[in-house]
């Protein structure tokens, strides 16, 4: 799966504020997601990410052809 910085992922289980939707911030070994209900920022393992993603709603690539 192809996840670079900036796209919005949907997650199988909600944030406790009630949210599925999270936006990278980082991504390596490790991935900074911050949600995008109440801004909480987390770090998390890319395994575990891969494996929870349901969808990528809006991608970085997808947003850059747009502009143009």
């Amino acid at each position: 799966m192809e996840i670079q910085i900036g796209d919005i992922l949907k997650l199988k289980k909600p944030h406790p504020c009630g949210s599925k939707e999270w936006e990278v911030l980082r991504i390596g070994a490790d991935f900074r997601l911050k949600c995008l209900g109440c801004g909480h920022q987390i770090m998390t393992p890319r395994r575990q990410v891969e494996k929870n993603v349901k969808e990528v709603i809006q991608s970085n690539k997808a947003a850059g052809e747009t502009r143009n």
